[in-house]
């Protein structure tokens, strides 16, 4: 079985330079979670009550992905990072995750942000993999920290 690495990249990539590094230092495949409607700068714009991010957050809105992992039952490891969004995964990833088949698939979730740590992140995704065992739940700096 094989190991990917998936990820959601918000407008500084900080998310993104950690999971590429994760995949090759790993031997993963590699998977970054778009939305179909892109985010401009002004919809990750968390300061302003009225952007995107914050209206699909608070509104518990799915976000339609662009693109599927097609051979996911090759898969047995899944690394999975994002930035933390009011305390949880952004709207984009549980949509992303309610996709797939989770059952046997082991989970590590790291996450690129929040001041407090991860938090209840992992407990607040887990409906959205039902059927995964999650291994760890961690905040990161580095792809060091995760493996």
């Amino acid at each position: 079985m094989k190991s990917i690495v998936i990820y959601f990249s918000a407008e500084t990539g900080k998310t993104r330079k950690i999971a590429e590094e994760l995949a090759q230092k790993l031997g993963a495949d590699v998977f970054e979670i778009k939305p179909e409607q892109p985010y401009t700068k002004a919809d990750m714009k968390w300061t302003n009550p009225l952007a995107r991010c914050n209206k699909e957050k608070l509104g518990k809105k799915d976000v339609p992905v662009a693109g599927k992992i097609e051979n996911w039952s090759e898969y047995d490891t899944v690394y999975l990072g994002f930035p933390i969004w009011y305390y949880a995964a952004p709207n984009v990833v549980n949509t992303f995750c309610k996709g797939y088949d989770w059952n046997g698939k082991t989970l590590h979730i790291f996450a690129t942000s929040g001041s407090s740590g991860i938090g209840k992140t992992a407990e607040k995704l887990e409906p959205y993999v039902k059927g995964a065992n999650i291994a760890d739940a961690k905040r990161v700096t580095s792809a060091s920290e995760i493996v």
